[in-house]
C-alpha cells in the first residue's frame, strides 16, 4: 500500500472547556464516532486497507470550537462528498464529534487545516 491512511477525529473543545464534560465522557464520544463511521464503511476499500495493518493505524484527533462549527464542517464534508459520522450524543441528542472513514491524508485534509490537535 503506498498512500498513508488517516482517520481523521474532531471533538468539540466546548464540551471540555464551557460544559465541564470530563476527559473520559470526551475520549468515549471519540470512539463511538471511530468506531461507528468504521462499521458504517466497513465495505469500502480504504477502510478495508486501514484495517489490514492494525499496529500502524493513523488517527489525527482536532478539536473544534463549539456545535455550529462542528455542524458546519459536516456540512461541508458532506457537500464534497466525504465520508463521515456526526456522532450525536443520545439521549440528549447533542453533536460531539464526527469521524471520517479512513482516506489518503492528501485528499482531505485542507477540511481541517485551521483546526488544532486536541488538548
Amino acid at each position: 500500500m503506498t498512500e498513508r491512511l488517516v482517520q481523521y477525529i474532531v471533538v468539540r473543545s466546548d464540551l471540555r472547556n464551557s460544559l465541564k464534560w470530563p476527559v473520559g465522557a470526551l475520549i468515549a464520544q471519540a470512539c463511538h464516532a471511530s468506531t461507528s463511521v468504521i462499521k458504517l464503511f466497513y465495505e469500502d476499500l480504504n477502510t478495508k486497507n486501514y484495517l489490514l495493518d492494525l499496529n500502524n493505524m493513523h488517527k489525527i484527533v482536532l478539536e473544534i470550537q463549539d456545535q455550529k462549527t462542528l455542524e458546519d464542517l459536516s456540512s461541508v464534508l458532506t457537500q464534497n462528498n466525504i465520508d463521515h459520522k456526526l456522532w450525536v450524543e443520545q439521549p440528549e441528542n447533542i453533536p460531539t464529534c464526527l469521524a471520517l472513514k479512513p482516506y489518503p491524508k492528501e485528499e482531505v485534509q485542507k477540511h481541517f487545516k485551521k483546526l488544532k490537535l486536541f488538548q
